[in-house]
């Protein structure tokens, strides 16, 4: 697949949101900040700090940030790895971002009495509250579980949904909302969990509430899970890391990979008028791309 290089020189891209304007916003986890790329050129709308990571526009227009709190990063033949806590990590959080002025709001650092570690990606349903994953922090010898969270904008209500995965990243909702997916990073797996309304899922499968709908082969390369889009026919399209691409996988399970030029491709969105341009993240060499994909992209709920 031919696709087009639109910003390079980003500190570990990641969550990609496509504006009515052409522009496309990401953060940089690496250096802390929300940036608005377009027309060959990259701006900041504002310096978050920490390791702001998913990003999503609200029902109030703002931009909803996943912090981790900080990654510390090794440089291998040029290319930027995450590789865990940050020495001056400062706690997860939920965040709200004004684009007008930049200004940051703390909206949720946890959830009753246990602190959010790592807030990796969201997603906002029609009712105007938000799924996110905490993906957890990996330690040298022992990492966080990971859980699933709903929330909603005003910082009135936030409740867990679902605990104890091995490191939840991407999440996505199908496009009749009834399904909530979540990727699984060190397994390779893609999770379904039923949804009965904002913030609910169904339990009678026992202690995991959810269905594995594809795994990934181990041989003959590593496929990680990272943060996923969904398309407007219900498939979901999640970056893949190591051997590099974006995986798209059917509601069945069927699946196959599209390579990207880039071993950390971390995420994936979808815009333009006929929402096939699919903008991805290509975080080791710190590049935004741009290509034309197979199907059309599910529109995001508040993103005109």
């Amino acid at each position: 697949m031919d696709i087009e290089i639109v910003a390079e020189g980003l500190s570990f891209p990641e969550g990609p949101v496509a504006m009515a304007d052409g522009s496309v916003i990401v953060v940089e986890i690496r250096s802390g900040k929300l940036t608005r790329c377009w027309n060959g050129k990259t701006e900041v709308i504002a310096v978050i700090g920490g390791g702001p990571n998913g990003a999503a526009i609200g029902p109030d227009g703002a931009m909803y940030i996943c912090n981790n709190g900080g990654f510390k990063y090794l440089v291998r033949n040029g290319m930027v790895i995450p590789a865990g806590i940050a020495a001056d990590y400062s706690g997860g959080r939920i965040e709200r971002v004004d684009l007008a002025t930049g200004k940051v709001e703390r909206m949720y650092d946890r959830v009753g009495e246990h602190l959010l570690r790592g807030p990796n990606d969201l997603v906002f349903d029609k009712a105007g509250g938000f799924w996110f994953t905490d993906y957890g922090k990996e330690m040298p010898r022992v990492r966080d579980k990971s859980g699933i969270y709903y929330a909603l904008p005003d910082g009135s209500k936030v409740i867990e949904v679902e605990f104890g995965s091995s490191g939840y990243n991407g999440i996505g909702l199908s496009p009749d909302e009834k399904t909530v997916y979540a990727a699984e990073t060190s397994t390779g797996r893609l999770w379904a969990f039923d949804v009965t309304g904002p913030g609910q899922i169904a339990r009678e499968r026992g202690r995991f509430a959810g269905r594995i709908v594809a795994t990934m082969p181990g041989q003959p390369a590593i496929r990680y899970f990272d943060s996923l889009a969904v398309t407007a026919a219900g498939n979901v399209c999640v970056a893949t890391l190591l051997e590099g691409g974006v995986t798209t996988i059917t509601p069945d399970g069927a699946y196959d990979l599209t390579p990207m030029p880039d071993p950390y491709t971390t995420n994936i969105c979808f815009g333009g008028v006929d929402m096939r341009d699919a903008w991805v993240t290509l975080s080791g060499t710190g590049r935004l791309g741009r290509c034309r994909w197979r199907e059309p992209g599910l529109r995001l709920n508040f993103n005109a």
